[in-house]
């Protein structure tokens, strides 16, 4: 292992560790938004992420926040750039991920995204994170955040989010 491996995996070890500022309990990882980790023989550190939808505002902390995380560790040098292309989807979501979604209170998504292609999948219900009944409903498209819908346990009555599949 070169000297350049050696300083690129331990820029993506630190950089994965970055958690979300919308949902803390998910790192950049989890969420897969932490698309790839370079370095060069002069040191310099390249990070891509991207964004879980156009124009998420989160991106500007995580951005500030990863090249925080970089300098503090000693990169002195640290480029972090949003990619665009291909465009993210639900489907790179970590399953530890999802299980942190769920004890945290937000229903993960559940299926693959359908990507333009096949059948188009129908959502039947969304189970409770917090008692496990199917029983609930879909109370507003958007929830806490643009990726998330608002949904209502009709079992224990409690309001929860569901991060969408995307």
């Amino acid at each position: 292992m070169t000297i350049s491996d050696v300083a690129t995996a331990r820029a993506r070890e630190i950089a994965a560790r970055v958690t979300d500022p919308e949902i803390p309990v998910l790192t950049i990882e989890d969420l897969g938004v932490l698309r790839d980790v370079r370095t060069d023989a002069a040191g310099r550190v390249t990070v891509d992420i991207t964004p879980t939808y156009s124009g998420c505002p989160a991106m500007d902390a995580i951005r500030d926040d990863v090249i925080l995380a970089l300098t503090a560790e000693g990169f002195e040098d640290v480029e972090v750039r949003l990619v665009l292309s291909p465009a993210w989807t639900t489907d790179w979501m970590s399953e530890a991920g999802k299980r942190k979604l769920a004890e945290f209170g937000i229903a993960p998504p559940s299926g693959r995204a359908a990507l333009g292609q096949g059948p188009i999948r129908l959502s039947l219900s969304v189970k409770c994170p917090r008692c496990g009944s199917l029983n609930t409903r879909e109370v507003s498209r958007f929830g806490s955040t643009s990726c998330k819908a608002l949904y209502e346990c009709r079992a224990c009555l409690e309001p929860f989010d569901h991060f969408k599949v995307i």
